[in-house]
């Protein structure tokens, strides 16, 4: 940052103050953008009863992660990211070509919304959804 020694007055009012972003906002955005990409199932654990009690988990208020936010743990400083993303892919893509693009979308995402230089991400494919599986996140009892 330039910085005017006449005085305040001169500087660019935008450079007045420090703007921070908190882990969670990158998450959010790392999470919605691998959403994005198809061949991405879901994000989290592979295992159903833990997507069960973790979907259960994010309804609660004060839950440890929302929804968009869950498989996604960002380490936020200064200038820079990197996130490890956890995803379950279906079954019949190329794992390869799906991380790679989740990279790609998040990357992109998480640059452009807050110009933070994304150093890595690393991404942990923890199942497969098979066609013939049921989705095993629990249905809401309330209408």
């Amino acid at each position: 940052m330039t910085e005017s020694t006449s005085g305040g007055a001169s500087r660019n009012p935008a450079d007045r103050g420090r703007t921070t972003i908190s882990d969670g906002v990158v998450e959010k955005i790392a999470g919605l953008a691998a959403r994005e990409v198809v061949g991405v199932h879901a994000m989290g654990s592979g295992s159903g009863l833990s997507r069960t009690f973790g979907a259960v988990r994010d309804r609660v208020p004060g839950g440890a992660k929302s929804s968009a936010t869950r498989g996604v743990k960002a380490e936020v400083g200064e200038v820079q990211t990197a996130l490890d993303l956890e995803i379950v892919v279906d079954y019949g893509v190329s794992i390869r070509d799906v991380a790679r693009a989740v990279r790609e979308n998040v990357i992109s995402a998480v640059e452009r919304m807050t110009s933070l230089e994304v150093v890595e991400v690393n991404i942990a494919v923890s199942d497969v959804k098979l066609p013939d599986e049921p989705d095993e996140e629990p249905e809401s009892r309330l209408q």
